[in-house]
C-alpha cells in the first residue's frame, strides 16, 4: 500500500533520534553516512517534492519543510543535506519532460545535487542544439549521494555580454567530485566541489531562469500539480532557512536539558533557578517559534494561490523573502543567546550538541540566500510602489 505524505513525515520523526545519535559520526566523516541517506530514502522523504508522474508525492511543501525541520533538529548537517537534495526533484519537475525522463525514467529513486552559482564556462554548440560546459562548481551539498547535478551558468552573446542564465542538468558520468569540504560548521554536509572538463548538455537540459521566475516552465505541462506553480525563489530560499530553524530548535532542546542539571559554581546555585537563564529560554523559544510560523504561513499562502490557479501577488512574494531572511536571522540570534549562557563546557572540543548547533547555524547563515539586506530592500521597494524585479523573487 502506498504511503501518504503525512506517513512519510511520521516516519521521518521516528528516524530522528537515530540521526541525532549519528551527529558526531556525521561530523567526523565530513558527509552524511550512507546509512542515514538510505534510511531517509526508505521513509519516502526524497520523493515528497517529486512529480507524481515519476512515483513522487508532489506534496504540500509544508509537509516537506516540516520533515526537514525534524531532521535538522536532530542533526544540522543531515538536515541541511536532506533539505537541499530533497528540493531538487521539485526543480527537475520544471524541466522539459525529456530531461525528467532521462533522470527518472529508469530509476525514480535517483537523487540530484546542485551548485547554482554560475562559475563554469558555457559555450553554445555550433549546431544550436545545446551547450558545452566546463569548470568548477563549489559547495555542492550531499553530492556524494547523488547521480545528477544542477549547475548554474551564464550564456554570453558574441560580444561577451551576458544574455541568459541557465541551470544545466548533468549526469554523474560527466563530472567528478573534488573532496575539499573542511569547515567549522555543517562539517557533515559534504559540500564538495564538482569539476567538469568538457561536457555536452542538450538544450532541453538547460533551463533558463527567465521562464522559471515567470512561472512558465516547460515541466508544468507534464506536472499539473500546484506544487510546480510556485516561485523558485520562494521554494529555494525556504529550503535554506528551514534547516537553520531546525538547528536552532535542536540547540534549544539541548540547552534546556543541560540547564536542568547545571550548577553555577561561582554563585553556588542551580542554573535552572537563575531568572536570567529563564528569560533567555523564553526569548529564544519565541524567536524560533516566530521564525517557523512566518515561514510556513508564507509558503502555505503561496500554495493556496497555486491550488486555485490564481496569479501569485508580488506583495506575497516579497513578504516571503522578507520573512525568510529574518527567520534565519532570528534563529541564529536565538542560538547565540543560548550559547552565551551555556557555560565553559560547551566550548570544549568534542561531542557537544549546543556547540555543534552554534557552529552549524553560523555556517548556514553564510549562504547567499540568507543575505538580509538584498531581500529586505525588495520588500521596502514594493511597499513604496517601486519596481521589484529580481531573479530571487
Amino acid at each position: 500500500m502506498r504511503m501518504s505524505a503525512d506517513e512519510v513525515l511520521a516516519a521521518v520523526r521516528a528516524l530522528a533520534p537515530t540521526l541525532r545519535e549519528r551527529a558526531a559520526e556525521t561530523e567526523a566523516l565530513r558527509r552524511v553516512p550512507d546509512t542515514s541517506i538510505k534510511e531517509l530514502a526508505d521513509t519516502g522523504f526524497f520523493r515528497l517534492l517529486q512529480p507524481k508522474a515519476y512515483g513522487g508525492f508532489a506534496a504540500h511543501p509544508a509537509v516537506f519543510y516540516s520533515a526537514v525541520r525534524e531532521i535538522a533538529r536532530a542533526c544540522g548537517s543531515t538536515g541541511w543535506v536532506a533539505s537541499v537534495v530533497g528540493v531538487h526533484p521539485w526543480h527537475v519537475g520544471l524541466y522539459d519532460q525529456r530531461a525528467q525522463e532521462e533522470v527518472w525514467g529508469q530509476d525514480n529513486r535517483v537523487r540530484i545535487c546542485s551548485s547554482y552559482a554560475p562559475t563554469g564556462k558555457v559555450t553554445p554548440t555550433a549546431e544550436g542544439d545545446g551547450f558545452r560546459i566546463s569548470g568548477r562548481w563549489r559547495f555542492s551539498s550531499g553530492c556524494d549521494h547523488t547521480d545528477w547535478a544542477l549547475l548554474g551558468g551564464i550564456i554570453n552573446d558574441a560580444d561577451g555580454k551576458p544574455v541568459d542564465m541557465r541551470t544545466f542538468l548533468v549526469p554523474r558520468s560527466d563530472y567528478r567530485i573534488d573532496d575539499v569540504w573542511d569547515t567549522v560548521g555543517l562539517r557533515g554536509s559534504g559540500s564538495n566541489d564538482i569539476i567538469i572538463e568538457d561536457a555536452y548538455v542538450p538544450d532541453y537540459r538547460a533551463l533558463s531562469f527567465g521562464p522559471v521566475t515567470a512561472l512558465q516552465s516547460p515541466g508544468q505541462e507534464h506536472n499539473p500539480e500546484p506544487l510546480y506553480r510556485l516561485p523558485y525563489a520562494s521554494v529555494f530560499t525556504t529550503t535554506i532557512s528551514t534547516p537553520v530553524i531546525g538547528i536552532a530548535e535542536g540547540a534549544y532542546d539541548s540547552y534546556v536539558a543541560a540547564t536542568r542539571e547545571r550548577i553555577r559554581v561561582s554563585y553556588g546555585q542551580q542554573v535552572a533557578e537563575d531568572p536570567f537563564a529563564q528569560v533567555r529560554i523564553a526569548r529564544a523559544a519565541s524567536d524560533i517559534d516566530a521564525s517557523w510560523l512566518q515561514l510556513i504561513r508564507n509558503i502555505s499562502d503561496l500554495y493556496e494561490y497555486a491550488e486555485r490557479g490564481e496569479e501569485l501577488p508580488t506583495a506575497l512574494r516579497t513578504r516571503t523573502r522578507r520573512d525568510q531572511v529574518l527567520a534565519t536571522e532570528r534563529a541564529v540570534a536565538a542560538v547565540d543567546l543560548l550559547m552565551e549562557n551555556a557555560g565553559g563546557s560547551a566550548m570544549r572540543t568534542g561531542d557537544n550538541a549546543i556547540q555543534r548547533a552554534w557552529r552549524d547555524a553560523h555556517n548556514a547563515r553564510g549562504h547567499a540566500a540568507n543575505d538580509p539586506e538584498r531581500a529586505l530592500v525588495l520588500f521596502g521597494r514594493g511597499a513604496l510602489g517601486l519596481d521589484t524585479q529580481d531573479t530571487m523573487l
